[in-house]
């Protein structure tokens, strides 16, 4: 059974840095895997973050995102990884891990995936 486990969430303050990490375990790569990571505030819809393809040749940002957070993935470690820099308020959210396959450019799109984290919470301060 696949299974992904979400890992760095933590309190920062704005203008700060976390990594999230996401292992996946029985999760098949290849050039049609995706994974995706994304967040939800309460009282907000889940919203997409970002995601990268199996072979890492496709990555995939929400506008409010970019240029500030980094998706990657180590095949070798069957692990995914969100940089997130300079980080404000509005990005406090709980993060979810997805994994999917063949999604392209419906990434953004939570009902493409079909498996999910547990979440790992993100809370930065003013």
């Amino acid at each position: 059974q696949v299974q992904l486990v979400e890992s760095g969430g933590g309190s920062v303050q704005a203008g700060g840095s976390l990594k999230l990490s996401c292992v996946a375990s029985r999760v098949n790569y290849g050039a049609n895997n995706f994974m995706g990571w994304f967040r939800q505030a309460p009282g907000k819809q889940r919203e997409g973050v970002a995601a990268i393809s199996g072979n890492g040749g496709d990555t995939y940002y929400a506008d409010s995102v970019k240029g500030r957070f980094a998706i990657s993935q180590d095949n070798a470690k069957n692990t995914v990884y969100l940089l997130m820099n300079n980080l404000n308020p509005e990005d406090t959210a709980m993060y979810y891990c997805a994994a999917g396959w063949s999604i392209g450019h419906r990434w953004s799109n939570a009902d493409t995936y079909k498996y999910w984290g547990q979440g790992t919470q993100v809370t930065v301060s003013s």
